[in-house]
């Protein structure tokens, strides 16, 4: 039986960079994946999702050119075109991580894993090919789609009822689309469909939309959702599903019913922990995932769990990070995650992006501090480019030691600009750290800077 320094189990963005690292760093690794490399987010999340929004996007951008003195007329979208364009760049890029996977000559085996136990040499692990042994073992088996136990979701899931997966293969636009759940997914396809020409709803049982996002920027995005013509049923609880119908439940108690085309069920995702095998070497787990330290160690010595499947923050590029902590503490390098500064992305229109503190945030755990806000119309270059738009750029620091404790944007290119914020939360800036960074010009990401001086000198 041939022994692996490291197996990894699951090929989405944590596990597939966690095989390339230590690859490159000269371990024989195997990596197991039951469905396409890329995982959720390439596949059926962050990218195909982004193709879709940049068709929106460009879409509107042509629909109102006339507003930058460029003359379209009969602009039109071509929902089958937009889907197969989705369909291309997804299998572009899963292609690349293949190649990566070969590049570094990672051994890839297509099935599904299951874990079987320890051995004298480390772990086994089985799959429909047979019995494979590993010294080290990383969990990264990502999450799914919750489905809550309401009346009629289970029935039409797939059909009517479309999750994360379905609703990127829509090949016609729904005439009414309603959405259960107000969150980044939910958020980022209402605002897709409702650019495209679909009545948009959006149930949601909180009185707010965007989860912990910065209330004052959570509340902007509502109402640029709403210009766009998306209704938000706020405190509104789903009862029951039928062919056609939402039944919700309103704040005092009435009954409303929605007529829908298609329904997209995004209340959240739950990690993928169960049925793999951890009882067998006895990983310990809670209610969010598979219980890790700031390492990625779980309780098991040489056993690991990076991504969605501990539960942490269920993104992308925070796998991506895991992946590296996780490798280097193998290694014997000391590294360890800092979920302070991590950034978060809603790629709507406009995009929101936050990192750090929110005000809720200090407010509730007594942390002392000072805001300063600024129009994104204090930047020459959002000016230029965004005609009869605004945004927001909100910076948070603490009022003893000036330290930055959050940043939260809302309005074009925030996705792009909210790393910024990220590396001043990461290095401890102070507004006065900040305030001496160059800036190019003109460049949105400026306002970052006209907010530092915001704030008074002490």
């Amino acid at each position: 039986m041939e022994l692996y320094d490291l197996i990894v189990i699951g090929g989405g963005p944590g596990g597939y960079l966690a095989a390339e690292r230590a690859a490159q760093a000269g371990l024989k690794t195997l990596l197991f994946e039951k469905n396409s490399l890329g995982g959720v987010c390439l596949n059926e999340g962050c990218i195909p999702s982004k193709a879709l929004l940049n068709s929106a996007k460009t879409y509107l951008h042509a629909k109102h050119a006339s507003m930058y003195g460029v003359n379209t007329e009969n602009v039109t979208i071509n929902q089958a075109k937009v889907i197969e364009r989705k369909r291309k760049v997804v299998k572009t890029l899963v292609s690349g991580v293949g190649a990566k996977m070969r590049q570094h000559k990672i051994v890839v085996v297509k099935e599904e894993a299951t874990i079987d136990g320890k051995c004298v040499d480390g772990f086994k692990i089985k799959s429909a090919s047979g019995t494979y042994t590993g010294k080290r073992l990383i969990i990264a088996t990502g999450s799914s789609a919750a489905v809550p136990p309401i009346p009629g979701v289970k029935e039409n899931l797939g059909d009517f009822i479309c999750t994360n997966r379905e609703v990127l293969e829509l090949t016609r636009i729904p005439g009414e689309f309603t959405v259960i759940g107000g969150g980044v997914i939910g958020l980022e396809m209402a605002a897709y469909y409702a650019a495209v020409g679909s009545k948009v709803t959006v149930v949601e049982m909180l009185d707010h939309i965007a989860g912990p996002t910065e209330r004052e920027i959570s509340t902007r995005l509502q109402k640029e959702l709403e210009a766009m013509g998306i209704t938000f049923l706020l405190g509104h609880a789903c009862e029951k599903v039928e062919p056609g119908k939402v039944y919700v439940k309103a704040p005092d108690g009435t009954q409303k019913v929605i007529e829908a085309d298609k329904v997209l069920l995004s209340i959240g995702r739950r990690a993928n922990y169960m049925n793999i095998g951890l009882e067998t070497i006895g990983v310990k787990t809670d209610r969010s995932g598979i219980v890790t330290d700031a390492m990625c160690r779980t309780n098991v010595p040489d056993v690991y769990a990076i991504g969605d499947v501990n539960g942490h923050h269920m993104l992308a590029h925070t796998a991506y990070r895991e992946a590296e902590v996780a490798v280097n503490t193998i290694l014997g390098k000391k590294d360890y995650m800092r979920y302070h500064a991590n950034p978060s992305v809603i790629y709507t229109m406009p995009e929101v992006a936050s990192v750090g503190k929110t005000e809720e945030e200090c407010k509730e755990k007594n942390i002392p501090y000072e805001v300063k806000k600024l129009s994104m119309m204090y930047s020459g270059r959002f000016v230029a480019e965004n005609e009869g738009a605004d945004g927001l750029c909100k910076i948070l620091v603490h009022k003893e030691n000036r330290t930055i404790l959050g940043v939260h944007l809302i309005g074009a290119y925030a996705g792009e600009m909210i790393w910024g914020g990220a590396q001043m939360l990461e290095t401890q800036f102070r507004v006065t750290d900040g305030r001496q960074i160059i800036f190019p010009h003109p460049t949105v990401s400026e306002i970052i800077r006209e907010v530092l001086w915001e704030f008074p000198d002490k």
